[in-house]
């Protein structure tokens, strides 16, 4: 049957002098689009025929497909940013498993549209302060997949899809305990379970007297030592930041009898260094052994050394460059752990200085 003989079926020519279809029963039109043999006619002649509504062709979203100006756009440009390309692989992974958390949460409970799939120009602040209200269990997660969130936002902004930030001075904080220092008797109950020279002491030492995460513990190598100037320096794993520290006293105790049995400092009864993921539990396995409550952990040593360098008079500045911190907030986490007693005596005994200085002078 040709075209022009289906029931119902007509033809004229627009104003264009193209051909234009039409189907006509009992004193009603219905415009049919294309042309006889397309998808698009097929459908809605037969559609006319039938007495219903043509059907929409299904949509099938690719699995990889995304929206441009969308929160998943600005992730994948995240990716490519001088920012993001000098991020060590620790803080990469970090950051991609908050991304993606994000990206698949949806936009409220109650519907199945997801962050990924929207356009960063709808983000409103109200959004942000939803996400932080739903993650309130895990508040850490909350703050840091806030960081997450920026990032894509400021991908938008340097690319002209939005003119403001809508997270701009939206700060949140939550309340940080973290690990805890190790309070002087229980450093003397390690040392007096595990001398200088057995393995235990030795990666004591290095976590307290470095003040440093245990990816770098593992690491340390002999070559990173000069003795005659009394320096070690240390490239630290996250961040790339190359510290330049002291040798002190203590670490040169600790270290001066041991067999250098390779290029590792700490080394297993294998002879093989440990790696910095063993270390945790190894840890955990020695304060075990000698009776010591649980929170005396390998990162806790690092924070004893803050805690230290605080009580000894030392400035932000100082445990920053020390600790390896490049913002302030870090460095203060250890600060507020220095002895209160202490630091309020130096404090008075200041005024009492001055107090007194005046009282002679006048």
């Amino acid at each position: 049957m040709t075209e022009e003989r289906r029931p119902y079926l007509s033809s004229f020519e627009d104003r264009h002098g193209r051909t234009r279809w039409r189907y006509r029963r009992s004193g009603k039109t219905t415009a049919i689009p294309g042309q006889p043999r397309e998808p698009d006619f097929e459908e809605a002649y037969q559609a006319a025929i039938e007495g219903r509504a043509p059907r929409k062709a299904e949509i099938v979203k690719h699995p990889g497909a995304m929206m441009p100006k969308s929160f998943k756009d600005a992730w994948k440009r995240v990716l490519r940013t001088p920012e993001w390309l000098r991020h060590d692989d620790a803080t990469k992974a970090k950051n991609t498993r908050l991304a993606e958390d994000f990206l698949n949460m949806t936009v409220v409970d109650e519907v199945t549209d997801v962050w990924g799939d929207m356009l960063v120009s709808e983000f409103r602040r109200r959004h942000a302060k939803d996400i932080i209200a739903r993650l309130s269990a895990t508040p850490h997660k909350a703050k840091h997949m806030l960081v997450a969130i920026r990032k894509m936002i400021m991908v938008a902004l340097d690319e002209e899809w939005i003119d403001t930030d809508p997270t701009y001075k939206l700060s949140y904080r939550p309340e940080y305990k973290g690990w805890r220092a190790w309070t002087e008797a229980e450093r003397q109950t390690f040392e007096t379970k595990y001398p200088i020279g057995t393995t235990p002491r030795t990666c004591y030492a290095l976590a307290l007297w470095l003040g440093n995460r245990r990816s770098d513990v593992a690491t340390v190598r002999w070559d990173m030592f000069d003795w005659k100037r009394n320096i070690v320096r240390i490239e630290q794993e996250k961040g790339g930041k190359v510290l330049v520290l002291p040798i002190t006293p203590m670490l040169r105790d600790a270290l001066a009898p041991l067999e250098r049995k390779g290029d590792a400092v700490l080394m297993t009864a294998y002879g093989k260094p440990f790696s910095a993921k063993s270390l945790t539990g190894t840890m955990a396995h020695w304060t075990e052994k000698a009776d010591m409550p649980k929170g005396c952990t390998l990162h806790g040593l690092r924070k004893s050394l803050g805690k230290l360098l605080a009580e000894g008079g030392a400035s932000t500045r100082q445990l920053m460059e020390t600790l390896g911190h490049d913002d302030i907030e870090h460095a203060e986490l250890y600060s507020r752990e220095a002895s209160q007693a202490i630091l309020a005596k130096d404090g008075m005994s200041k005024v009492t200085r001055l107090v007194q200085g005046k009282k002679k002078r006048g």
